[in-house]
C-alpha cells in the first residue's frame, strides 16, 4: 500500500494543520513572510525555491487565509503577500521549531529575537525573559546572532542581517 498524499483519514487537529503547513517549503515561506518578505521575487531569491512550488505555496496560503495578496503597483501590476492575523498565529510554531532545531540539530543560532521594549531575548516559549509577556509580533526585534558567519549574499539575506522588527516590510 502506497503512502497517501494527505491526512483525510485522520480525525486530528494536527493532521489538518499539516495539510496546510506541512508541505516542504511552506513553513519557510511563512517564516520569511513573518520576517517581512512580501514580494514574489524576494521569496524566490531568498529561498532559492522553484517558481512553480513558490506559486503553489503562496496560492494555498492565500486561499487558506494565512497570507493576503495586496496590490502595491498598478502598472505593470505587482502584488505582495501580507501576513494575516491567522498567519501571525503561526509565529510561536515557527519560533519553537527553530529553537528546537538549534538545540537538537545544529550548533548554530542564526537569529536572536528580543522583546524590543525590554531589550531582552525571548524564551523558547516565545515569552519575554524579562517581563514574561508573549509579545505582539511588531514588538519583536530580530537580530543576527553575533557568532554566526552568513554565506548567503543575495539582497534579501543581506537586508535581513540588519536588526528589524517582525512584520516590518522588507524594502530592497
Amino acid at each position: 500500500m502506497g503512502l497517501g498524499k494527505n491526512y483525510d483519514a485522520q480525525d486530528c487537529s494536527l493532521a489538518r494543520s499539516l495539510e496546510l503547513v506541512g508541505e516542504r517549503w511552506t513553513l519557510l515561506v511563512v517564516r520569511d513572510a513573518l520576517y517581512g518578505v512580501r514580494r514574489y521575487g524576494d521569496f524566490l531569491t531568498h529561498l532559492n525555491i522553484p517558481r512553480a512550488v513558490l506559486s503553489q505555496r503562496l496560492s494555498v496560503l492565500v486561499e487558506a487565509g494565512v497570507l493576503r495578496k495586496s496590490r502595491y503597483r498598478e502598472s505593470p501590476p505587482r502584488d505582495e503577500y501580507v501576513v494575516t492575523e491567522m498567519g501571525q498565529e503561526l509565529w510561536p510554531v515557527v519560533f519553537a521549531l527553530a529553537r528546537w532545531g538549534e538545540r537538537h540539530l545544529s550548533a548554530d543560532r542564526w537569529r536572536v529575537f528580543l522583546h524590543q521594549p525590554c531589550g531582552v531575548p525571548l524564551e523558547p516559549s516565545a515569552a519575554c525573559s524579562g517581563c514574561g509577556v508573549v509579545p505582539a509580533l511588531p514588538e519583536i526585534e530580530m537580530r543576527l546572532a553575533p557568532e554566526v558567519e552568513h554565506t548567503q549574499n543575495d539582497p534579501v539575506s543581506i537586508a535581513l542581517r540588519r536588526p528589524r522588527r517582525l512584520l516590518e516590510p522588507l524594502v530592497l
